[in-house]
């Protein structure tokens, strides 16, 4: 049978998502853990796919894996919950066997941008320039068989005392694309850039610019989200919250 596996990590004590020899790695640990309890015999056997591959630092309150296996869902979860490691397993369902984590309704990533020295409104006016449908070259590091143009649903901004909280909403990202529109945008509500800018680099794509990268710290995969029934184990579920406290409290 085929199984979808809900987790959560804080990326700062990972070198990164995908596996990488003598490395430690989120994808890296979890394919371990699960041929450790014989779950899975390899990662080519089992069909393994992950959801999201997060950049180095980039923490998730929210991450799918999915493979085949013979074991019954409750029996893999109630396995898994009891390990002490730094991955918490909190949701789990069996699923369609063509089912590929990949291919989600949508995906929520939050960035806690610091507030000091920043024009609110500008903030605000060049995160929407990024709404909808755009060829993202100049706002992304695009592999060459990947296609630059991607969708963002929706970009919701809240403030906290110290922080902008900036939830972005799409079914797929690009490579670094968050963390480079945050770029930008800071940019421009910091006088360094003027939004116009920001549009002709969205608008030409040809034209290349780089407006680098904001930290990944801050940055959260929250939540992806597909039509599947997921059982969840409620006290492993509440852990996950402390992940996000603990990087807020340390930026």
């Amino acid at each position: 049978m085929r199984i979808a596996l809900k987790f959560a990590y804080n990326g700062e004590i990972f070198y990164g998502y995908a596996r990488q020899p003598n490395l430690k790695t989120v994808e890296g640990e979890i394919i371990k853990t699960l041929i450790k309890h014989g779950f899975i015999e390899d990662t080519k056997e089992s069909v393994f796919q992950s959801a999201s591959r997060t950049d180095k630092g980039v923490s998730a309150l929210c991450n799918v894996v999915a493979f085949n296996s013979t074991y019954k869902p409750k029996q893999i979860l109630e396995k898994l919950t009891k390990e002490a490691g730094d991955i918490i397993f909190y949701a789990i369902d069996q699923i369609d066997d063509d089912f590929n984590p990949r291919y989600a309704k949508s995906r929520f990533y939050r960035y806690y941008l610091t507030k000091k020295d920043l024009d609110v409104d500008k903030v605000t006016k060049t995160l929407a320039v990024f709404t909808g449908k755009h060829d993202f070259t100049n706002f992304a590091r695009v592999e060459n068989f990947k296609n630059p143009v991607r969708k963002i649903e929706n970009i919701v901004l809240t403030e906290s005392e110290d922080f902008l909280i900036i939830d972005v909403f799409a079914p797929n990202f690009l490579w670094n694309q968050i963390r480079r529109i945050i770029s930008a945008t800071q940019k421009v509500a910091t006088g360094k850039l003027d939004k116009q800018e920001v549009v002709e680099a969205l608008s030409n794509p040809e034209k290349i610019v780089d407006y680098n990268m904001v930290s990944a710290k801050p940055l959260i995969l929250k939540d992806i989200d597909y039509d599947v029934d997921f059982y969840y184990d409620k006290k492993m579920l509440d852990k996950t919250k402390t992940i996000e406290e603990k990087i807020v409290e340390n930026l």
